[in-house]
């Protein structure tokens, strides 16, 4: 019955360790997921531009599983193992000194070679991760160019493509795997390999009479108890070291400086009363050859449309990205009713715009959220009538829930034109007094385009508009018209004006009426 008992508790015990712990290591990843979440959400647009997102998404899912299962996963033992150990060595000094002096000259053996061993594990677990990365941005390019990679019969190609990556990914797994496996058998040939050692040096103290049998059993017994929680320790610290390797690729997004943020000082603004200005403006991308753009001047009063006109390349969706601080400007200034925009709360600033962008940017969600998406407290009557504007109300209302159809990842289930429409609805349900177009009509037909086209003259009537589009027939009425090419302003005016004295818009008009 007591050993039964004793059996029990012990189990009962271990049980109930676990069980307090798990909210413990759950807690631990759920906080480590959710910062660099958070992280990759503060960092600007210039950072993404130098990572894959299939990487980024391996660190937040596979990277922050590694460090659950490597590190808070040996939790436990690093908790209970040093403190046997502990007890065990404290015994040993009692019994003998001298033994334990000897003792600790094993340990030291055992460890640096253990360590050296761990070192290594280290650096190949970074490069599995790594690696792993690279697997995922292959998944999330295949997925999402499978209609390019289908029409080009490209299967095979990016199939081995794939199968490379995998291959090396297996191979580092399969080093990474045999390194771990050594812990298990390696500590414990180290510790018999030390008992042996110790029972030869005791047999000597023994016979020479320095120290009594009964002492040395004793003393083997206490040594004896350290081996299986070195055993453990060394196994932990194996994983450890395995873990460290995606730790170090989430700490290094953790890590990353946001360069584009709120000053100290920042300001808040309520609201936009006068004019935009761009001030000889200069901007680089990171790590860019050439600037994207050089000293553009340009004056939105209130109420004005401004369009930007080029071909692909000319630096026209960098002049607009550059008013959100999606990007900071490298020279020069931009302002906002005389106010330097790196001046203000970056949350205020953006308050005051609408974005609709070239790429239609939707989310896996219904027609509704995604309209009133970043604006929780719209009704539903202002949804529809943002939808009405945007001539998108008559295509939701023949889908099967309507506003609740839920329209797939980026809004797949939903056609080019359908999907544009939804984003410009989005940006009118906001209601702000700077517009951002960029593209905001080039992926409809001709009838809805001009649907659209009559809602935004209907709508930017006393708003503020920086408009960019290829379809230069959409632009005809702005009150001024830019002309980029290489990042510089060449020709600027009305279309009339243009047209009569311009020489590169001139053309541009002409090929697009052929």
């Amino acid at each position: 019955v007591f050993l039964v008992l004793t059996f029990f508790g012990k189990n009962l015990f271990r049980y109930l360790s676990l069980y307090f712990l798990a909210p413990v290591r759950n807690g631990i990843v759920h906080d480590l997921r959710q910062k660099l979440v958070g992280k990759i959400l503060e960092l600007p647009l210039s950072y993404f531009s130098e990572e894959r997102k299939g990487d980024l998404m391996s660190r937040i899912s596979a990277d922050v599983q590694e460090v659950e299962w490597s590190i808070v996963g040996v939790v436990e033992s690093v908790a209970r193992e040093p403190l046997i150990i502990l007890g065990s060595l404290a015994f040993m000094v009692f019994v003998s000194p001298q033994l334990l002096i000897f003792v600790f000259g094993l340990m030291a053996f055992s460890g640096l070679i253990i360590g050296g061993i761990g070192r290594s594990l280290r650096r190949q677990s970074g490069e599995a991760q790594q690696r792993l990365g690279m697997i995922g941005s292959l998944v999330e390019e295949t997925l999402g160019g499978l209609r390019i990679i289908k029409g080009f019969n490209a299967e095979a190609w990016q199939s081995e493509r794939f199968g490379g990556e995998n291959k090396r990914y297996a191979r580092t797994l399969t080093r990474l795997y045999r390194r771990k496996d050594l812990a298990s058998p390696l500590s414990e040939f180290l510790g018999i390999g030390a008992v042996a050692i110790l029972l030869w040096f005791g047999a000597k103290q023994v016979f020479a009479g320095e120290i009594s049998a009964a002492t040395f059993i004793t003393f083997l017994y206490a040594f004896y108890n350290i081996i299986e929680p070195a055993k453990q320790l060394s196994s932990a610290s194996y994983s450890i070291r395995k873990g460290m390797g995606a730790l170090e690729r989430v700490e290094s997004v953790l890590n990353a400086t946001v360069s584009i943020g709120d000053r100290a000082d920042a300001a808040g603004i309520a609201a936009f009363e006068d004019k935009v200005e761009y001030k000889g403006v200069s901007f680089r991308y990171q790590n860019a050859e050439r600037e994207a753009l050089e000293d553009i001047d340009l004056n939105i009063p209130r109420g004005r449309i401004v369009a930007l006109v080029g071909a692909s390349g000319a630096g026209k969706s960098t002049v607009a990205d550059l008013l959100p601080r999606f990007y900071d400007v490298t020279g020069g200034a931009i302002l906002i009713d005389g106010k330097d925009i790196r001046s203000l709360k970056i949350k205020d600033l953006r308050a005051l715009m609408g974005i609709v962008s070239q790429e239609a940017i939707l989310f896996n969600d219904t027609v509704r959220n995604n309209i009133a998406f970043g604006n929780e407290s719209a009704t539903d009557a202002e949804i529809e009538a943002a939808a009405k504007a945007a001539n998108a109300h008559e295509f939701i209302d023949r889908l099967p829930e309507g506003y609740l159809t839920n329209i797939g990842d980026r809004g797949s289930k939903l056609s080019g034109g359908q999907r544009q429409r939804l984003t410009i609805a989005r940006a009118l349900l906001k209601n702000p007094p700077i517009l951002i177009l960029d593209e905001a009509t080039s992926a409809l037909d001709s009838e809805s385009e001009k649907l659209v086209q009559a809602a935004l003259d209907k709508l930017l009537q006393n708003r503020t508009a920086l408009v960019i589009a290829h379809r230069l027939s959409t632009v005809q009425h702005a009150d001024e018209i830019l002309v980029l090419d290489a990042g510089k302003v060449v020709e600027r005016g009305t279309h009339e004006q243009l047209m009569h004295s311009g020489n590169i818009y001139r053309k541009l008009v002409e090929l697009q009426a052929l």
